[in-house]
């Protein structure tokens, strides 16, 4: 089978991209394959990962590019050369331009923890968004999968998973249950469900 090839963005510990390695070796995925996972920061755990499950690991630093406009165009140059049909952004903790995600319409989603549109938008990421709804005194909170437009957390929504918050929780302790419970399981279906179109439309 003519499979999509995937291109993984990741800036940390890369727990949603061990989630799609998992999915890809269950046969959850199997419409997509994992060509390249691709990081911002050079230390990123998400590369051993990628190592350990052989796939080739790149790292593009902003800081060597000097410039956002540089970052993009040496991240749109890799992404190119080794033909990425569909970009998941999985914890990158940075904000791609219009003029970039221009480049791939609908081929570029991403994993956000809350149920957009709530604790979303620009500054809200990793255990911040949990932070604040705790603070807000939600009962119910989750993930969300969604494309990647020009608005931050703005895209059309794909998959959407509800979770519990309980009395005692801690953001460290919501952060844990939102992904083992909403983000390890909507991502890799959200995947699939993007490469199998990619797929469809190429036959």
């Amino acid at each position: 089978m003519n499979k999509a090839r995937i291109a993984v963005l990741v800036s940390g510990g890369g727990t949603n991209l061990q989630a799609l390695i998992d999915a890809q070796s269950s046969g959850v995925l199997q419409s997509g394959e994992i060509a390249v996972v691709i990081s911002n920061k050079a230390d990123a755990y998400a590369l051993e990962r990628a190592s350990l499950a052989n796939i080739e690991g790149v790292t593009i630093l902003k800081k060597d590019c000097g410039s956002q406009e540089e970052f993009e165009r040496v991240l749109l140059s890799a992404l190119e050369s080794r033909d990425i049909d569909l970009i998941v952004l999985a914890g990158f903790l940075s904000v791609l331009s219009e003029d970039f995600v221009k480049h791939y319409p609908k081929r570029i989603i991403n994993v956000h923890p809350s149920l957009i549109p709530s604790f979303c938008g620009d500054g809200y990421y990793g255990v911040k968004v949990h932070h604040e709804a705790l603070k807000r005194g939600v009962k119910v909170t989750g993930a969300t999968v969604h494309y990647v437009n020009e608005i931050t957390d703005g895209g059309e929504i794909i998959f959407q998973k509800a979770v519990d918050v309980m009395k005692d929780d801690t953001p460290a302790t919501l952060q844990k249950r939102v992904m083992e419970e909403a983000e390890w399981i909507i991502l890799p279906k959200a995947t699939e469900l993007v490469s199998s179109i990619i797929v469809k439309e190429r036959n």
